[in-house]
């Protein structure tokens, strides 16, 4: 079985053919598994998300949640949808089996987003909050907090949020202004604001779980100062029971563009007495831990942007092979046959810049989950540090390269759509609307920009960017040895070197103190080296391609590698020539956005 929203085949190419996580089950953590196993939950996931995310996708769009002053409503079909989602253990995917969970590698549980993701955003949102905040409990809470607020999220019956951002602070987190005081008990007593807080108010669980950033009195400045709280909705008492209601209301609820199957809020914590919070880990290390669950947040981000884009990708495909319109330009009776739209060239690129754009963000997302996977369970220390620095190099690009250019898919799914496209009779302009999010959310793609230029490719001495360009390189070397493939691996290794270049400049004028100019086009360069990266996954497909057209195989099975080739080759004709212009403003270390001035504008 496959969703229309995205290709199963094209998963399980990537997971069995490019990533091969069945590898993953000589590791202890997941010996008790198998391809079956993974097949499997694969399938239940597809299965569930077919029969209950997939059929309520526009009427939660239509019907956004409400607020009456007292509780907020939602379409009855997302509680039904979350419940299957809940029985089938996906809460709880890759958590330890004695708290419940699965065990299973984040490789798999990823593609298990994807595929919900697809089919419903909006209601997916709510429980990737949860084992999202979950994880962040299994890394950094204690006994007694995993055992009160982790476990009934991985059962289901509590959900999670994460609060960050404040009215006055959104990205800029030094400037938050919730406060934390202790108390003789040892809890805290929590007050301010916090915005743009999804899933921070519903009826879908007995407890709401929100992880919130606040700042101890008398701590360091800036964001040396934030700690981690667990501020639940409901007390909890010794014996699990819910307690009293916590000082947390809802102020409001957000109107989004899209998105809007998840509640997106204005919480006010501490109105009355304070709401009482539990510190996780330390004080001051608040945005350390929280940035264990943003980092996997961002994978997942890429993730969703690749999922909305499949989706876009797929009905736009159907569309064009089923409309007729127009005739070829040498066509010129105009009582012939009308062509389908697919026959046209310029469709055949819309659609060839889409397959480019989510399969590649697919492969690229799904290869940060593998590292997720290496990090934490490789055998060996030293593939483990590697994965670490990979990981973290690599992390601005999952999250902000799909974020941008799979929105651009879903562009260009509406333009092959025409008129249909712009209307709420087809479900490519909603697709539009709920991937606008993520080039804003955790973390914008202008701070994504900063993080990898100010910080990843440069930090010590650049052995992210070297060990990413090795490994860009080696992929490079084994393309050679296929006639058909050599043109893209000369391109990729002079993209490359122009990436290199680049940064080698920059980190020169950084090196003098002229930070702001340096990093003023931090943005372009996270394009550039994006490109460059996903250029990386293409020809890892298309070397995986040719080697399956060297054997006997199925019409279906060659349509689909041939398809890969050509959109590999779609990537390095069409997408990859723009590193070089890319490179050269970015060498001329251009100030023109500094030096225009507010009142020029």
């Amino acid at each position: 079985m496959s969703l229309p929203t995205i290709s199963n085949r094209d998963l399980f190419f990537q997971l069995d053919e490019m990533l091969k996580v069945g590898d993953l089950c000589d590791r202890d953590r997941f010996s008790d598994h198998d391809n079956d196993v993974f097949q499997a939950v694969i399938e239940t996931a597809t299965q569930i998300a077919g029969d209950l995310f997939a059929p309520h996708n526009q009427k939660g769009d239509q019907n956004e949640p409400t607020f009456d002053g007292e509780k907020v409503t939602i379409i009855p079909e997302v509680r039904d949808a979350l419940d299957a989602f809940v029985e089938a253990g996906f809460m709880g995917a890759q958590h330890d089996y004695n708290v419940g969970g699965m065990q299973l590698p984040a490789t798999i549980a990823m593609s298990c987003n994807a595929i919900f993701t697809s089919a419903n955003v909006g209601t997916a949102g709510y429980p990737f909050l949860t084992v999202g905040a979950s994880n962040v409990l299994r890394a950094y809470g204690n006994d007694k907090q995993k055992k009160t607020f982790m476990e009934p999220m991985i059962e289901g019956r509590f959900f999670g949020t994460m609060c960050l951002s404040e009215p006055q602070a959104g990205s800029s987190l030094s400037d938050i202004k919730t406060r934390a005081i202790p108390q003789d008990d040892g809890t805290y007593r929590l007050s301010g604001n916090k915005m743009w807080i999804s899933a921070g108010e519903h009826e879908l669980s007995e407890n709401i779980i929100h992880l919130v950033l606040a700042k101890v009195p008398g701590g360091p400045d800036g964001v040396k100062g934030i700690s981690l709280f667990v501020v639940p909705k409901y007390l909890v008492n010794d014996d699990g029971t819910l307690g009293e209601r916590n000082d947390v209301s809802l102020a409001g609820l957000n109107h989004k563009m899209g998105y809007r199957g998840t509640t997106n809020t204005l919480l006010n914590f501490g109105e009355q007495d304070g709401a009482v919070g539990y510190l996780i880990g330390e004080e001051h290390k608040g945005l350390f831990y929280m940035f264990h669950m943003m980092n996997e947040a961002r994978i997942g981000v890429g993730l969703g942007a690749v999922s909305l884009g499949y989706a876009g990708y797929l009905y736009s495909l159907d569309y064009a092979k089923n409309r007729p319109q127009g005739r070829h330009p040498d066509g010129k009776d105009p009582t012939s046959k009308q062509l389908m739209l697919i026959e046209h060239a310029d469709i055949k690129r819309l659609l060839l810049a889409q397959k480019a754009a989510v399969e590649g963000g697919l492969a690229l997302c799904l290869y940060a989950a593998r590292l997720v996977d290496d990090e934490n369970t490789a055998p060996d220390g030293s593939t483990r540090k590697e994965a670490k620095l990979l990981l973290d190099t690599l992390t601005p690009i999952v999250k902000s390269w799909p974020s941008e250019f799979c929105l651009e898919a879903n562009k260009h799914a509406i333009q092959i759509l025409g008129g249909y496209g712009y209307t709420r009779d087809y479900p490519v302009e909603q697709y539009y609307r709920d991937n606008r999010l993520n080039p804003i959310h955790e973390g914008t793609h202008g701070i994504q920009g900063l993080d990898l230029l100010g910080r990843k490719v440069m930090m010590n001495d650049g052995a992210g960017l070297k060990l990413v360009a090795s490994k860009i390189n080696q992929t490079a070397d084994q393309a050679r040895s296929s006639k058909n493939l050599v043109e893209f691996s000369n391109l990729l290794q002079g993209a490359l070197g122009k990436v290199i270049e680049v940064t080698q400049l920059i980190g020169t004028e950084l090196q003098k103190g002229n930070v702001n100019t340096a990093l003023a086009n931090a943005t372009l360069y996270l394009d550039m080296f994006g490109h460059v990266v996903i250029a990386w996954k293409w020809l890892e497909q298309a070397i995986v391609a040719n080697t399956a057209l060297s054997s006997p195989t199925s019409d279906e099975d060659k349509s689909f590698y041939q398809g890969k080739l050509n959109a590999c080759q779609y990537f390095f004709r069409y997408e990859l020539c723009r590193v070089g212009p890319w490179a050269h403003l970015l060498k001329s270390v251009d100030v023109t956005t500094i030096n225009m001035s507010e009142d020029e504008f």
